[in-house]
């Protein structure tokens, strides 16, 4: 299995950090060459939305990246990345527009209304979750599956081949989100 983690702003060495940690080989996309190479799943990190999009764009990502999610490639897209797969944007304009949520931008405010909780994700149990100018989900489609919830509001999902986590998984310890995401890669 091989994860392509996009590298063009943003939280993505953390992810490498935590696939090393779990030994799973993976490599960055930072242009062209790098996303017609083969790869089984790809994470989109948190940073900030309007810049990656503008990157996708710039560097002739966007339609590459956008078919594959739609021919089924596994993504999971933490906070700037759920922004972007998000098919409606409160308060910005959609990006890939691949899942069918509604993201509301910097819901919980600016950088100083990040924090911290241990919530329940999926079947993993209590977790740690780490939300920075974090978004939430204000709607979600009925093929959506909610995953987790913070204070009555949707923060992690899955549709079909995509995740998505309105927090950090990358900054905590616990790799139980990473791994939900490589068994579905796994096709478990």
């Amino acid at each position: 299995m091989v994860i392509a983690i996009l590298a063009l702003q943003g939280a993505f060495i953390e992810h490498e950090q935590m696939l090393d940690r779990l030994g799973v080989e993976h490599f960055e996309i930072r242009q062209k060459k790098d996303v017609l190479r083969p790869f089984d799943g790809l994470i989109i990190p948190g940073g900030e939305s309007t810049v990656i999009g503008k990157l996708l764009q710039e560097l002739d990502l966007w339609d590459t990246i956008k078919k594959r999610i739609q021919e089924g490639m596994p993504v999971w897209g933490t906070c700037a990345g759920l922004i972007l797969l998000a098919k409606e944007v409160e308060g910005g304009t959609p990006c890939l527009g691949t899942m069918q949520i509604t993201a509301k931008r910097n819901a919980y405010g600016r950088q100083l209304g990040s924090f911290f909780v241990e919530n329940t994700f999926a079947d993993c149990g209590k977790i740690p979750m780490t939300f920075i100018r974090a978004p939430y989900i204000e709607k979600a489609g009925p093929e959506v599956k909610i995953l987790a919830q913070e204070a009555g509001k949707i923060v992690a999902a899955r549709q079909e081949n995509q995740l998505v986590t309105a927090f950090h998984p990358e900054l905590n310890e616990s790799p139980a989100v990473h791994q939900y995401f490589l068994n579905m890669v796994a096709g478990v």
